[in-house]
């Protein structure tokens, strides 16, 4: 017997997996079990939001590498974290959330719900934890879950349990790393790298497109031989972008983000290998992107279809690392005579804009390609980059000097307003490093509040806001098919006044050529800034453009 508490010993089986940070929200089924976590140790960032926690759990957990914690109280609490979830699993972000859940003994409590079908809905798992003898062991195994599955796993512990006396086991179950297997890379088959080997030699125009796959397999200089000894170009999937980002032949990302010569060069393809790669239809432009090129998947687990659309042709299952330097060493020599990687097209991917379509100047308005040309230039190349989702991201993913380890992107659910939180992730994962984050004005608005969390928790977080005084995705959409955007406008708010009314500096940045200058500045004072960019709401991005053909315009 012990006198400690259940919650007490739940909160030592998270520290055990190894748990070093938590974002949370606190309510009555989660309280005591955070309190505990926090005073054993444990990092604690308290957000104002359900949703900001487990989105900020999140980018941690990707900028980490490791699973991401978070926690909130039962009823409301979930159900304020439905559109987060979702996210994490499409993304496969691992996580454990700590949730409580209504007191048993209850005949009735106002925030009681059937939690379970609301997290099993978005793809998540639910485990309830009703029996204090399996609780420990129940933590352990949500972990291994979390890590195997990628994915995230949601605990519900009523919280009259949690505070009962520990009447179970004196020691903790071995944690879930301990568990894991320790799996060796997978090398490819020799039959297939011959038979690739075959088809790389008879192509003319290649492309090795690397996902996180590869980026997680550390394959990158691997693919970079591979496209010299095949004369190939590079290109990345959006989450990956960076991952080439100082080769002279690195087309960046291929998808719908793509930039006008990366459209060029993808569409003479032949042949795209694509590495640790899922191919989904956003990277291939719905399969438009490179149409006539025959596709290669070396992966893992190769997808035959993957989001509705036959992912490739010809499939080799290997670690992407292994996979692709068996590759090259199995490559003969090539004719040469018509050559893809020239000083002329490598000259033409660094000086060629990424979107070069004629927009009428606005008086006192910015053309967002110009913001992020000017920041792109002036911000440090250490700094951490953050993309959140909606129309600006365009514009923001167009750096592709940035490498893949400072420039952060999650936006597979397609929802805007997670900026703040995957903003304050990274900087919790990086409390060292100045943070950057890229956000419209409609998507920093929804959780604006967090701000004051960026504040009391000493972030270093730089906002830069594309200000189009309106949901831009909506308004431009509304408008190429000749119906009114009225919905969709709210005029431009004076985010620089909202964020020195919560105590953080503000400012609306008029001219480019002051942003060396309010780089140093902020480089000298940390902190938390927004800087906001009042642009044009007459600029649309190709994906728009090609999506909703402006004929009503």
């Amino acid at each position: 017997m012990t006198d400690r508490k259940t919650y007490e010993i739940l909160a030592d089986a998270f520290l055990q997996e190894g748990v070093a940070q938590c974002f949370a929200l606190l309510g009555d089924a989660n309280m005591n079990w955070a309190t505990a976590l926090a005073g054993a140790g444990c990092g604690m960032v308290y957000v104002r939001h359900e949703h900001c926690a487990v989105s900020a759990a999140m980018s941690y957990a990707r900028a980490t590498g490791d699973v991401g914690v978070a926690t909130v109280t039962c009823g409301p609490g979930v159900t304020q974290i439905m559109t987060a979830l979702p996210a994490a699993v499409r993304a496969h972000i691992p996580l454990v959330i700590f949730a409580g859940e209504a007191p048993l003994k209850a005949n009735w409590y106002n925030q009681a719900i059937d939690q379970a079908p609301f997290v099993t809905a978005c793809g998540a798992a639910y485990h309830a934890l009703h029996h204090p003898d399996r609780m420990a062991v129940q933590v352990r195994d949500a972990f291994l879950q979390a890590r195997t599955e990628r994915r995230p796993v949601v605990l519900g512990v009523p919280f009259d349990l949690q505070a009962m006396p520990w009447t179970g086991a004196q020691t903790l179950p071995a944690p879930s790393q301990s568990l894991m297997p320790d799996l060796s890379p997978v090398p490819p088959h020799p039959g297939d790298i011959a038979g690739l080997a075959r088809l790389v030699g008879e192509a003319r125009r290649i492309v090795v497109i690397a996902g996180l796959g590869a980026v997680r397999a550390g394959a990158g200089p691997a693919c970079r031989a591979l496209a010299e000894g095949c004369d190939a170009l590079l290109a990345t999937t959006l989450p990956a972008r960076g991952l080439f980002h100082d080769d002279p032949f690195n087309l960046s990302i291929a998808g719908g983000f793509s930039s006008d010569i990366t459209r060029s060069c993808l569409a003479e393809a032949d042949l795209v290998i694509a590495v640790g790669a899922s191919l989904a239809s956003h990277t291939t432009d719905a399969g438009k992107l490179f149409a006539k090129a025959r596709v290669v998947q070396i992966d893992t687990a190769p997808a035959a279809v993957s989001q509705g659309r036959v992912a490739a042709q010809v499939h080799v299952r290997a670690d992407a690392r292994l996979g692709v330097e068996a590759l090259t060493a199995a490559l003969g020599p090539r004719d040469g005579s018509s050559p893809w990687r020239t000083d002329a097209l490598a000259d033409r991917i660094r000086t060629t804009p990424a979107d070069s379509t004629p927009f009428p100047q606005e008086p006192g308005l910015l053309d967002p390609r110009d913001v992020v040309s000017a920041l792109d230039a002036a911000l440090p190349l250490d700094w951490e980059m953050v993309n959140s989702s909606g129309h600006c991201s365009y514009y923001f993913a167009q750096m592709p000097g940035r490498p893949v380890a400072q420039f952060h992107t999650i936006r597979e659910f397609g929802a805007i307003g997670n900026g703040i939180s995957y903003a304050m992730g990274v900087a919790a994962a990086r409390p060292d490093r100045t943070v950057v984050l890229f956000d419209g004005d409609g998507s920093l608005l929804m959780h604006v509040q967090e701000l004051e969390t960026i504040l009391r928790h000493r972030m270093n977080i730089l906002i830069c806001v594309l200000n189009d005084g309106a949901y831009g995705s909506e308004i431009h959409k509304l408008r190429a098919e000749g119906v009114s955007d009225e919905g969709a406008v709210f005029g431009r708010p004076d985010l620089g006044r909202i964020a020195r009314g919560f105590g953080a500096a503000g400012v609306q940045v008029d001219d480019l050529a002051d942003l060396p200058r309010l780089v140093a500045g902020f480089d000298k004072t940390k902190g938390a800034a927004i800087w906001d960019f009042h642009i044009s709401d007459k600029v649309f991005s190709p994906v728009i453009a090609r999506a909703h053909p402006p004929v009503h315009r």
